[in-house]
């Protein structure tokens, strides 16, 4: 199989990352952040892209950065948390192994904290990830190969379930 050996999808605060980064060292590969390659490339932090560009360029930038990191990186891969909003991105991870990081609002909240740069919480945290999750929630299950729940668990618990989930135990 080509493509990423694990895919993190998930809200902000479900821990992609810090699971991302301990899954890559478990199974001795690379890590990628398609929030990471965006600023990278766009030479400045996201919520900056939002207010100079608008969400909509950020979208874009976001779609492409999702098709690069899918074609060209066969570690574990995290992508930020509104890319499964795009079809043709849910189309594009058909078939690979993607897991959902669930994580409640009250995690949420406590691990990105009411006053991070994050664009789409800026007005009313609680609420608008509240709306953000409805949005999203049916559309991380529709693509994932498996649900993991990250409250009130270790990233390397959460690592671990992952790996059990998608039968990866002894890699």
């Amino acid at each position: 199989m080509t493509g990423p050996a694990i895919v993190l999808v998930g809200p902000p605060g479900a821990g992609k990352t810090t699971v991302g980064r301990a899954l890559a060292a478990r199974l001795g590969t690379t890590y990628r952040d398609t929030d990471a390659d965006i600023e990278t490339g766009a030479g400045k932090p996201i919520p900056e892209i939002f207010i100079d560009e608008g969400e909509p360029h950020f979208r874009e930038l976001e779609r492409a950065a999702v098709r690069a990191a899918v074609a060209g990186h066969d570690g574990v891969l995290s992508l930020g948390g509104g890319a499964v909003m795009d079809d043709g991105t849910r189309a594009l991870l058909a078939g690979l192994p993607v897991v959902f990081l669930d994580v409640g609002l009250h995690q949420a909240v406590r691990r990105v904290g009411l006053d991070a740069p994050r664009p789409l919480l800026a007005v009313n945290p609680r609420q608008q990830w509240r709306e953000l999750m409805e949005a999203r929630r049916p559309l991380y299950t529709e693509i994932a190969r498996a649900v993991v729940s990250t409250d009130d668990r270790t990233p390397e618990d959460v690592a671990e379930a992952v790996l059990d989930a998608l039968q990866l135990k002894d890699a």
